[in-house]
C-alpha cells in the first residue's frame, strides 16, 4: 500500500513538473518583438493642375493664357470663320449680326451669341466694355499678319487684361492655323480633322494645276467688285490667294489696295485686260452685264464666260478670306478646268458644310449656293 502511494506521489510530481514547464516562456519568445525600423510612407502628394501655361502665336509673341481654355473671343468676321468649327461652343460673341440667310447654314447657338464689333475691316470698333463683361479667356485674331501686328495684340492685352493672340492663316497655312487653335483651345483631335481635310484638299488642288500648267492650260481672270463691278482683287493681295493659284490674275498693279474692297479701275482697263474669265462677287454686276453694250465688248460677257462667285454662310474667295477659299478653290476648279478636274464638286462641297458646320446641305440648297456659278447645262 505504502508503495502505490509512493508511486502515485511519484507521479503527481512528474505532472506537476510538466504543467510547469507548459507554463514558462521559451527563451525566444521571452524577448520582446522587434522595432519596425523602416520608415513610414509618406502619403502621396496630390497632383495639382497649373493655372496658366505659355503659347505663341504667329508673331513670336510669348502669352500667358490659362490652362484650361473655356470662354473664347473672336477679333472679327475671318476669324469667326475659323473658329465657329472648332471653338464655336466656346465662344462667348460674334463679330456682327448674323443674318438669316447666314444662320441657316450654321449651328442654332451662333446665332443667340451677342455682337462684340471687331478689330479690323471697317465694319465697327470692338465692344470693348462687351468684351470684358463677357469674360473670355481669350481673344483670338486669325488672319493676315500684318505690320504693327504684335504691337497691337501687346495694347489690347495690357488694355484689358486678356491675353489676345494672332494665328497666320494664309491659305497654304490653313492646316498649321487650325493645329495653333487647338493647341491654344484644348480643341487638338478637331483641329487634326480639319487640318488634315485642308491639307487634302489643297495637295489635290496644287496637283490639278500642275498638269494643268504642264499643258500651257491656265486661264486668264478677273475677280470684279462694287455696284459698278469695276473694282478688281490685284494680284499682290491676300485676298487674291485663291485666284492666283487657280487662274492667270491679270490685275497686275504697281499699288495692291490690302482691303476686301479692292483697287478701284475702269472699264477700258478691263478691256485691255480682256479675261478668259469674269468673275462677279456677290451683289454687284452680275445681272445686268448681259445687257450691257459697254461690258458687251468683253470676250468673257459676249462668249458667257462670267461667273457669281457663290456665298454662303460666307463669302467663298473673300469676304472675308476665310477657309472658306477652300470652297472657291474646288469651285474655281471644277468651273475652269472640268477636263482635269477629278473630284465631283457637290460631293466635296456637302463634305465640308458636315465637317466645318455639321449642317447637312440639302439639294436645294446646294442649288442656290451654286446660281450663276457654273454653266448652264
Amino acid at each position: 500500500m505504502k508503495r502505490r502511494i509512493l508511486v502515485l506521489l511519484l507521479a503527481l510530481c512528474l505532472l506537476a513538473g510538466l504543467i510547469s514547464g507548459c507554463g514558462q516562456p521559451t527563451a525566444e519568445t521571452s524577448e520582446p518583438p522587434a522595432e519596425d525600423t523602416a520608415p513610414a510612407t509618406e502619403p502621396a502628394a496630390e497632383e495639382t493642375t497649373p493655372e496658366t501655361r505659355e503659347f505663341t502665336d504667329s508673331t513670336g509673341r510669348t502669352v500667358t493664357v490659362p490652362y484650361e481654355v473655356t470662354k473664347v473671343a473672336i477679333s472679327g468676321p475671318l476669324t469667326q470663320v475659323y473658329a465657329i468649327p472648332l471653338v464655336g461652343e466656346l465662344m462667348v460673341g460674334v463679330s456682327n449680326y448674323i443674318a438669316e440667310d447666314i444662320a441657316l447654314y450654321l449651328p442654332e447657338y451662333i446665332s443667340t451669341l451677342p455682337e462684340l464689333g471687331q478689330l479690323y475691316g471697317g465694319k465697327g470698333e470692338m465692344d470693348l466694355e462687351a468684351l470684358l463683361a463677357a469674360g473670355p479667356d481669350v481673344v483670338i485674331d486669325v488672319g493676315d499678319t500684318k505690320d504693327g501686328i504684335a504691337e497691337d495684340m501687346d495694347s489690347l492685352t495690357e488694355q484689358t487684361g486678356i491675353p489676345f493672340v494672332h494665328i497666320d492663316a494664309t491659305v497654304e497655312a490653313a492646316p498649321e492655323a487650325y493645329r495653333m487653335l487647338g493647341e491654344l483651345t484644348g480643341q487638338t483631335e478637331k483641329a487634326e480633322e480639319l487640318a488634315t481635310w485642308c491639307e487634302e484638299t489643297y495637295a489635290m488642288m496644287t496637283d490639278m494645276m500642275a498638269k494643268v500648267d504642264a499643258d500651257g492650260a491656265r486661264k486668264s481672270l478677273l475677280y470684279c467688285l462694287g455696284d459698278k463691278g469695276l473694282n478688281v482683287i490685284a494680284e499682290g493681295s491676300y485676298h487674291a490667294e485663291t485666284i492666283n493659284l487657280l487662274s492667270d490674275n491679270l490685275a497686275k498693279l504697281p499699288e495692291v489696295v490690302s482691303s476686301g474692297l479692292g483697287n478701284e479701275v475702269d472699264l477700258e482697263q478691263i478691256l485691255v485686260w480682256d479675261p478668259d474669265v469674269i468673275i462677279f462677287a456677290p451683289d454687284t454686276i452680275y445681272d445686268t452685264v448681259a445687257t450691257d453694250t459697254a461690258w458687251q465688248q468683253l470676250s468673257a460677257i459676249s462668249g458667257g464666260n462670267y461667273y457669281k462667285t457663290p456665298y454662303g454662310p460666307y463669302g467663298w474667295l473673300s469676304s472675308p478670306p476665310s477657309v472658306q477659299r477652300y470652297l472657291g478653290m474646288l469651285w474655281l476648279g471644277a468651273l475652269l478646268y472640268p477636263d482635269y478636274c477629278e473630284y465631283d464638286l457637290q460631293t466635296e462641297v456637302t463634305e465640308y458644310y458636315e465637317l466645318f458646320y455639321q449642317c447637312e446641305l440639302t439639294q436645294e440648297m446646294y442649288d442656290n449656293l451654286m446660281a450663276g456659278a457654273m454653266p448652264e447645262e
